[in-house]
């Protein structure tokens, strides 16, 4: 199964979804989550040329107690509802859900949510893309052995999805 040829693309969500929350908040319930523009038309796009979408993403504020997991859960599923409403799916979520001091394996930059992606979906990172908004994002993907790609002010997700 590992061997099998994948197209792969892993997002951050934050910055490259939909709209980032202001330093040091979050998206802490549905009516805060705002699409970017592009971003629905750029997921059913990948759909369309059969890549798998997985989603990465740090939620710390779970940790801070500014949110629960059930939030992130609903935020999560009203998202993919939207989704699949314009013909987009994302294949799975894979969320840090850990403070900024916890030492955990899975926050980024740290690879570990990809390497968890990969061993549960048999995937081969060095063929897959990541997409992120931060550096951290960049650093994840560059230590996991994806190709990385960021967004940019002039370089959204549907224009990146564009020249894949």
């Amino acid at each position: 199964k590992f061997l099998a040829p994948k197209k792969v693309v892993f997002l951050d969500r934050d910055g490259v979804i939909n709209e980032k929350p202001k330093k040091a908040d979050y998206v802490k319930n549905w009516q805060e989550f705002e699409f970017l523009p592009g971003a629905i038309e750029a997921v059913k796009n990948l759909n369309n040329r059969e890549y798998d979408i997985y989603l990465i993403t740090n939620q710390p504020g779970i940790a801070r107690g500014i949110m629960t997991k059930n939030d992130l859960d609903l935020i999560h599923q009203k998202m993919q509802e939207e989704l699949g409403k314009n013909g987009g799916k994302i294949k799975a979520i894979y969320s840090c859900l850990h403070g900024w001091d916890d030492g955990c394996e899975c926050r980024k930059p740290k690879p570990g949510l990809l390497f968890q992606a990969a061993k549960e979906n048999y995937l081969n990172l060095t063929e897959a893309i990541f997409i992120g908004d931060d550096e951290r994002d960049i650093k994840a993907g560059e230590l996991a052995g994806c190709k990385t790609i960021l967004v940019g002010a002039r370089k959204n997700l549907l224009k990146i999805v564009e020249q894949i």
